[in-house]
């Protein structure tokens, strides 16, 4: 599970000095330089084997919030070279019929990935159809295969957000080896795969929740602490050890002076003044979510032709 440092050349490229203590991780920054780092992949791909690879995405519904995600996904998945296929399903569709168009893009040669747009209306049920998809065409990594493979360190889909997750913290850290960390959440997103790279990558990790006694003390304890509960402003500065690196996963819509904006599950300013490096939000992990899609497409496609995998873009 060990990496080079890989996606910047120099730890300057990642990060930017936050004025307040902490250097702050540039996910829009790190983000597109993955994206280079695909499409180019994508390129070589094409010349030397004739390959593109192809994502399809299936959205059920009109979901706003959604509809924006799709949209941003397939214009960066054709920025990348890659082969975008959108699957756009009425809100009343069928378990029947969204289960026969997922057989149909497990069948078809030309689709890599396959990741249907969450959340789906509540008629249908999201665990069987995420468990209809080809476990290898699986880019968002949630199928029970890939959660099993990647529970017993073998080799899988891994989800989007832990991947981008790690892919920062290798490339500011180096190795992690040795190192403490603290996931606080327990989501099968978010939380329990980020504990499971980090124990692949031999950090000693704890999951931590709402419900742990003392969190602020175990969150003291972290040398790596990711914040993944979906509350705002939950973790203070007083519960970051000094020097510590904040994963802040969180992405919450708050009022504040009469305006709606997006805070993260730390307390960014108090943080800030404690850690050694801190994810803002937006701009953290966010970004990364769809480059690693990407990167998993790309990973998919390499697997399925028996390739080897791109570089420093896998757990």
């Amino acid at each position: 599970m060990d990496a080079p440092r890989g996606v910047f050349d120099n730890e300057e490229a990642a990060t930017g000095e936050s004025g307040m203590g902490a250097t702050i991780i540039d996910g829009k920054a790190f983000a597109a330089k993955v994206r280079g780092q695909v499409a180019e992949h994508v390129a070589r791909l094409k010349a030397a084997h004739g390959l593109t690879p192809g994502l399809a995405v299936v959205l059920v519904g009109e979901d706003p919030a959604s509809e924006v995600y799709v949209r941003s996904k397939g214009k960066q998945t054709v920025e990348a070279g890659m082969a975008s296929f959108e699957h756009r399903l009425a809100a009343d569709t069928s378990e029947a019929d969204l289960l026969a168009l997922i057989d149909r893009l497990n069948a078809d040669p030309q689709v890599h990935g396959i990741l249907v747009q969450l959340p789906l209306p509540k008629h249908l049920n999201a665990e069987l159809v995420i468990n209809r998809i080809d476990p290898a065409k699986d880019v968002d990594g949630f199928h029970i295969s890939n959660v099993g493979l990647l529970g017993t360190g073998q080799k899988s889909m891994v989800p989007c957000t832990p991947l981008g997750c790690l892919m920062m913290l290798r490339d500011l850290h180096g190795r992690l080896a040795g190192m403490e960390a603290v996931v606080v959440g327990r989501s099968n997103i978010v939380g329990k795969p980020m504990a499971q790279l980090l124990l692949g990558d031999s950090c000693t990790v704890t999951i931590a929740h709402s419900r742990t006694k003392d969190l602020g003390a175990v969150c003291r304890r972290a040398d790596i602490l990711v914040a993944a509960v979906g509350r705002p402003g939950m973790i203070p500065g007083d519960w970051v050890k000094p020097g510590a690196t904040v994963i802040d996963v969180g992405i919450n819509r708050v009022e504040k002076a009469g305006k709606q904006v997006l805070v993260g599950d730390v307390d960014f300013d108090s943080c800030a003044k404690v850690a050694g490096a801190i994810t803002p939000v937006p701009g953290g992990v966010g970004p990364m979510t769809i480059a690693c899609l990407l990167a998993n497409t790309l990973t998919a496609a390499c697997r399925a032709n028996g390739l080897n995998e791109p570089e420093g873009l896998t757990a």
